[in-house]
């Protein structure tokens, strides 16, 4: 089964701003998560759709033998995407670890996405295990990419910890409404200027993908707004464009805001703008 670490660069012109993590680099600014989709076809569709950089996977649906899907592992291997296991569900420290070392076997791959919950009614990560649990993963040998609130202070110290991403939340997980805190994202974005950033939980439609990537986010993941949409594979298209179209948008350059109208004709030589209108 094919794993971040063996996701394959090609030239450096088809590369030069590709989403690149720990020295690797991906395909696509999108991962896409792969649970509570209607069939496994809508999740086979879903991927070709939205060609994914990695697909985050959880351990306990592969420990799980009844009621994981047949066939959704197979799924997996013969699209040939980069896995992503997660700590999903785990509520200690200890949990995290363990599971992280179970994922890396079950796997094969040192790629972990730590989610560490705190909360079971909005599902917001404990700052303080979180910290601790990905100091221990990275002195272990893991790529950790920590599931994080937007507070700078917790970013910084996960970084400090050894970390070299973060995917801050937009919103609560699955809410899908969007960035709840702009102000606090944004300040995310200024002040960790070369840190991958991937929003991570709560985005809702491609608009909300698009505007965290004009931002100048590194990309973002995805499952509930793809899985629960009328039509998956077709959201996870409209998805992938607008995370296309956000970072050109961010590449571009947007032009500065205005508090004022400022004419985009000119008016030097229009006749009679000076006349007395009395």
């Amino acid at each position: 089964m094919t794993t971040a670490s063996q996701a394959v660069s090609g030239g450096a012109d088809a590369h030069s701003d590709a989403l690149t993590l720990y020295g690797e680099t991906f395909a696509s600014r999108v991962l896409l998560g792969t649970s509570r989709y209607p069939s496994l076809q809508s999740l086979a569709d879903s991927i070709d759709a939205a060609r994914p950089g990695m697909v985050t996977v959880a351990l306990r649906r592969q420990m799980n033998a009844q009621t994981a899907e047949a066939g959704f592992f197979e799924l997996l291997k013969a699209r040939k995407v980069p896995l992503l296991p997660n700590t999903a569900g785990c509520q200690s420290v200890a949990e995290a670890v363990t599971t992280a070392h179970m994922a890396r076997e079950v796997f094969d791959t040192d790629w972990i996405k730590l989610e560490l919950i705190g909360d079971d009614y909005t599902l917001q990560p404990d700052p303080v295990g979180l910290i601790e649990a990905a100091t221990r993963l990275v002195k272990d040998g893991f790529k950790v990419l920590p599931y994080c609130t937007e507070d700078l202070v917790i970013g910084r110290r996960l970084l400090d910890a050894g970390c070299e991403a973060l995917m801050p939340w937009g919103a609560p997980i699955g809410t899908g409404k969007g960035v709840i805190n702009p102000y606090g994202l944004r300040v995310l974005r200024e002040r960790l200027p070369d840190v991958p950033l991937i929003v991570d939980a709560g985005l809702g439609v491609p608009s909300h993908a698009c505007q965290v990537m004009e931002w100048g986010f590194d990309g973002v993941l995805l499952n509930t707004a793809v899985s629960q949409a009328t039509l998956p594979s077709a959201m996870a298209r409209a998805f992938g464009q607008a995370v296309e179209a956000g970072r050109a948008a961010y590449v571009a350059g947007p032009m500065a805001e205005r508090d004022s109208a400022h004419a985009s004709t000119p008016v030097v030589g229009m006749p009679f703008w000076h006349q007395d209108r009395h």
